[in-house]
């Protein structure tokens, strides 16, 4: 979102650092990192746009096409989608007299092109893919080894507006998941539900990995498509626009309304703050716009569905809400000796294990920085400018939140840590986490399809349906899928989000001068810079020690 960024993408391996970046592939530490946002949605490279011979899918199902043969693009006029969302794409390719798209082959399909089918894939990244936020565990099982990803009661009420929409359909969704004994992630068992209408009373079934017949496998591939659309809707709506972009406003606008810009807290939070509502007007424009990419190619479908899913989940929206341990309290229990109070119930959670180390030295760098300028006990809240934009950001930013118990008060240095350092937190690794892996995870996108089209074939099927379907299952499972539009669509908006700024900025990277004129502030940035460094030291081993113990699972 801002100028300095540390890009997180959540894998096995957890946040790999290059040389002067964050780098997402485990297996390539020192490959260069997915890029971070900017005002134009990203820098387009020319090696972006070259195609990468690859090898026909299982049936001849020509998916991968897109990426080898390119897709033949229509007249591009001063309207239509391209011309919308990637204005300067269209350029580019215009100025090179091209008539054809291309894209490059996510790491994910290059490593493994039958990544997807597999349910341990399916598993890893909810813990370590896009959305590694929404899995949580279920209390009620003392032995805490089975987790929930629950989109049961967020999505059931708009399953019947959106299934008028044609082409597309929706359920509310449950997946359960047991912790191996290895720490690993195995999938049991998917619940779609559909509730009562068109004269029919709802339709619940379960669906399992395991099956004796070949049927049953094929109907729980079907059941993951659903999940998976289902799982990219909310992260796209929510992780992504919502807990970063949205809830960051407020702080953007507070910021350079109460305080001068020669105050030390603009100072530390403006690298952080850049661009914020330059991305989020370009967002609106092209990306949850009416009829925008959002609308038409992710769950749960048209404007006014995303819309209420954006509000049912405004409940505790802000900044402070989610910082990295509120997040992770769902998947961890209260441990007085752990460090930071939790105790994650799967170890193996890179997401979680790598964040809390960037978390800390976050924490640390704000801690020195605040106490430099507040030394004393009472400085804060006689900070009027300070005080001002705090005011600001409950009352006027999150006005129908204003009143609520949660926000903190703000009148110690330690209550402006905690602040400061989620703020930091969201705008650099909570972002990072959910947006520069999305090409490498959902680039190809049967691995992370963003909207089913087509019901289960267990729904009220026809005796001539049901026929077709055990004729030849893996038809079925393709109509699911996104159209050929849908998914050049979402692959393009991904490719563009996904590439780098010529002008970013990285955590620990880049000292402000005033900090470097004052010898306390210096040595607390340098200190930070060496502490990212250590991490990268640590992730790296991780890395290393993962791929030799279970190269198997090492998809990317």
């Amino acid at each position: 979102m801002g100028d300095l960024q540390v890009c997180i993408v959540p894998n096995r391996n957890g946040v790999i650092f290059g040389e002067d970046r964050l780098c997402p592939l485990p297996s390539s530490p020192s490959s260069p990192s997915l890029p971070t946002s900017n005002p134009d949605f990203g820098f387009i490279s020319a090696e972006a746009w070259m195609g990468k011979k690859t090898y026909s899918m299982i049936l001849n199902i020509p998916i991968d096409s897109l990426f080898s043969e390119g897709v033949d693009l229509p007249p591009i006029g001063n309207e239509g989608f391209l011309r919308t969302i990637l204005p300067r794409v269209v350029k580019a390719i215009a100025d090179t007299g091209g008539d054809v798209l291309r894209f490059e082959t996510p790491e994910a399909f290059n490593r493994d092109k039958f990544f997807w089918f597999s349910d341990e894939e399916f598993a890893r990244q909810t813990l370590a893919g896009l959305n590694p936020y929404s899995i949580r565990l279920i209390r009620a099982m003392k032995k805490k080894k089975l987790f929930i990803l629950d989109y049961h009661d967020l999505l059931l009420p708009f399953v019947k507006r959106v299934r008028l929409i044609k082409g597309t359909t929706l359920y509310g969704s449950r997946t359960i998941f047991f912790l191996n004994p290895d720490g690993t992630l195995r999938p049991l068992a998917i619940e779609l539900t559909r509730p009562p209408m068109d004269d029919k009373p709802q339709w619940k079934q379960v669906f399992t990995s395991c099956s004796w017949h070949s049927s049953g496998v094929w109907l729980w591939r079907i059941a993951k498509i659903h999940v998976l659309a289902h799982d990219s809707g909310y992260h796209q709506l929510v992780s992504h626009w919502l807990r970063t972009h949205c809830v960051t406003e407020p702080y953007v606008i507070a910021t350079n309304r109460q305080l001068s810009v020669m105050h030390p807290i603009y100072r530390l939070l403006d690298p952080h703050l850049r661009y914020t509502m330059e991305i989020n007007a370009l967002a609106r424009e092209a990306l949850i716009n009416a009829e925008g990419t959002i609308e038409t190619c992710f769950a749960p479908g048209s404007t006014p569905e995303s819309l209420a899913l954006l509000l049912m989940s405004l409940n505790g929206a802000s900044t402070c809400k989610h910082c990295l341990l509120t997040l992770l309290a769902g998947m961890a229990v209260e441990d007085p000796d752990a460090p930071h109070g939790l105790k994650l119930t799967i170890e193996d959670y890179p997401f979680a294990n790598d964040g809390l180390l960037l978390w800390d030295a976050i924490k640390e760098w704000v801690s020195n920085y605040v106490n430099h300028y507040y030394p004393g006990p009472s400085q804060v809240e006689s900070d009027e400018e300070l005080q001002a934009w705090w005011t600001e950001i409950r009352t006027k930013g999150h006005e129908h939140k204003k009143d609520e118990p949660w926000w903190p008060v703000l009148k110690t240095s330690k209550d402006l840590i905690e602040i400061i350092t989620a703020i930091v937190w969201v705008t650099s690794g909570h972002h990072a986490a959910v947006t520069f892996g999305q090409y490498t995870y959902a680039g190809y996108f049967p691995n992370r399809p963003t909207i089913a089209r087509t019901n289960m074939p267990t729904e009220d099927p026809s005796e001539e349906d049901w026929k077709r379907f055990m004729k030849k299952p893996e038809t079925a499972l393709f109509q699911c899928f996104p159209s050929k539009l849908q998914a050049i669509r979402v692959m393009a908006v991904l490719d563009i989000l996904s590439n780098h700024s010529p002008d970013e900025g990285y955590l620990g990277k880049t000292m402000e001068q005033s900090w470097a004129d004052d010898p306390i502030i210096k040595a607390a940035f340098e200190r930070f810079n060496e502490r990212l460094k250590m991490i990268e030291g640590i992730i790296d081993e991780n890395s290393r020690t993962e791929m030799e113990l279970e190269p198997c699972l090492m998809s990317f």
